[in-house]
C-alpha cells in the first residue's frame, strides 16, 4: 500500500489539466438559425481539437505513470534485497547467541 501514495502524488497534478481539456467551453448557440450548418461545424472543430489535446495530455500523464511505476519496482527490488539482508543478519545473530549460550552453559557446567 505504501506504492499508492507516491503514485497518487504524482498524477494528482494532472487530473485538473485533464478535466479543464476534457470538458471545452464551445461555440455558444446564436439566435440567428441561419447559421446553424456553420455553427455545428465550429463546434464539431472545437471538439476535435478538444480531444485531440486530451489525447496528447493523456500521453504524457501515461508517459509519467510509466516512470512511477518502474521506479516503484525499483525501490521494492531495493526494500527486499534489503529486507533478505536484515534476515541473514538476523540469522547470524542468532546462531551466535546460540553458540554463545552453549558456551556459557558449558563453562557453567565445567565447573
Amino acid at each position: 500500500m505504501a506504492w499508492f501514495v507516491p503514485a497518487l502524488k504524482a498524477v494528482l497534478p494532472h487530473v485538473g489539466t485533464l478535466i479543464t481539456v476534457a470538458a471545452p467551453v464551445f461555440t455558444r448557440k446564436s439566435a440567428d438559425a441561419a447559421n446553424q450548418a456553420q455553427l455545428v461545424q465550429q463546434q464539431i472543430a472545437e471538439l476535435q481539437a478538444a480531444a485531440a489535446q486530451n489525447a496528447d495530455h493523456i500521453k504524457a500523464l501515461a508517459g509519467r505513470l510509466e516512470e512511477t511505476v518502474s521506479a516503484l519496482h525499483r525501490a521494492a527490488a531495493i526494500a527486499e534485497a534489503r529486507l533478505r539482508r536484515a534476515y541473514l543478519l538476523c540469522a547470524i545473530a542468532v546462531v551466535a547467541s546460540a553458540a554463545t549460550l552453549g558456551v556459557a552453559l558449558y563453562v557453567m557446567a565445567a565447573r
